[in-house]
């Protein structure tokens, strides 16, 4: 079956570009433009999407006009040796003729001869002397892998920014922050549960009665708990009985 010819417009049509350094959140547009007489749905997909936030993700272009997708591509670790496989794309359909109430019911409902789509890859350009420093940092030094906690680094937003795309970019922010504080809790009750393990242990070993060694021995040496009298006048009875059979 022959593939259905995408309706919208691509702007940029193959690829997405991002342009380093990498330690905030990078963004690119990619705009969509329906040039036909009918409404168009759209949803934006991609293969890494822990890497990217996507807003908006989904929705209905009208006749004629254009929406704007911003894809924030997260803060992280820049390696120029790694090859990037990331790639986006862009699923469309012709939204029915009468009022949608949901639109997450009418891509399940969807049928596969009904899809179009356009795929588009990432490229990331990262500036020359940013790149020469990474390269010689690889070639120094092993590469270090930094908890997840530690590279939500917030993003830097300007005032000019759209109000929406803040509001995008600091919600992926705030959902970093509460994946890292999550983890921190989770390793503090395990580290919890092995103390009071530990003390229990403690507390049983200290309480084991010890009384017992020392009455043993003292019932086995019965002669070491007689005071030195007793030995005194057993002397002394035994010498007059060996007198008395002499004389």
């Amino acid at each position: 079956m022959a593939k259905n010819e995408q309706v919208l417009i691509l702007e940029p049509a193959g690829e997405l570009r991002f342009k380093g350094p990498f330690t905030d959140v990078v963004t690119a547009d990619l705009k969509l433009k329906n040039p036909s007489d009918k409404k168009v749905c759209f949803k934006v997909k991609t293969t890494a999407p822990k890497r990217y936030c996507v807003r908006p993700n989904s929705g209905i272009i009208e006749p004629g006009l254009a929406v704007t997708v911003a894809v924030m591509l997260q803060p992280f670790e820049y390696d120029p040796t790694e090859k990037n496989r990331h790639k986006f794309m862009v699923q469309t359909m012709f939204a029915p003729d009468s009022k949608v109430d949901s639109l997450e019911q009418l891509w399940k409902d969807v049928t596969p001869e009904n899809l179009m789509d356009s795929k588009l890859k990432c490229v990331f350009d990262m500036p020359e002397s940013a790149q020469q420093s990474s390269v010689a940092d690889v070639e120094e030094k092993p590469k270090i892998v930094r908890p997840l906690e530690t590279q939500a680094v917030k993003p830097a937003v300007s005032s000019s920014t759209d109000p929406e795309l803040k509001k995008a970019m600091e919600e992926c922010y705030k959902m970093q922050n509460e994946i890292g504080q999550l983890r921190d809790e989770n390793s503090k009750l395990k580290d919890e549960g092995i103390r009071l393990r530990k003390v229990a242990i403690k507390d049983t070993v200290s309480s084991t009665p010890t009384s017992s060694s020392s009455s043993m021995s003292t019932q086995a040496n019965p002669a070491m708990a007689l005071p030195p009298v007793v030995y005194i006048i057993a002397a002394v009875i035994l010498g007059f009985i060996i007198g008395k059979f002499i004389l």
